[in-house]
């Protein structure tokens, strides 16, 4: 089985597109990847429906930031015939401060349908580390 064949390693491959683009960023190239009725959910609860409304977001939190990514791991739904992606890794940049960071984990989940991504839940670890550069953090991190 081949990237053409094999729905997993197709929407691995999707996803790793995706996520280049949205790096760059480049939330019109990104947006060639995205079904046209795409969810978004990002941290917080936060919902949007395009890749240049995420970008927006993050352009009021970071200076710039990336994803070093760690693992992509599908799972297909036998069901819907959807593919579950999870890309794992690590957020590196720099904050609004000027403040360089590179330990930010996070976890981004993917559903993909006909070779476009339908939706996405995205989790990091920025809201407890600003809490914590603001002294208000409940414990340590």
């Amino acid at each position: 089985m081949d990237q053409k064949t094999d729905p997993l390693i197709a929407a691995k491959a999707i996803v790793e597109a995706y996520l280049e683009r949205s790096m760059v960023p480049d939330p019109e190239g990104a947006s060639a990847y995205v079904s046209d009725d795409f969810t978004l959910t990002f941290t917080g609860g936060r919902k949007f429906t395009r890749p240049d409304q995420s970008a927006g977001f993050n352009a009021k939190r970071y200076a710039w930031v990336k994803k070093r990514f760690l693992r992509t791991d599908a799972a297909l739904d036998p069901e819907t015939g959807d593919v579950h992606v999870y890309n794992t890794g690590y957020l590196y940049g720099e904050w609004k401060d000027g403040t360089a960071f590179e330990t930010n984990r996070y976890m981004d989940k993917f559903v993909v349908r006909d070779d476009k991504i339908i939706g996405t839940d995205v989790w990091n670890d920025s809201a407890e580390i600003l809490l914590h550069k603001a002294g208000l953090a409940e414990a340590e991190l």
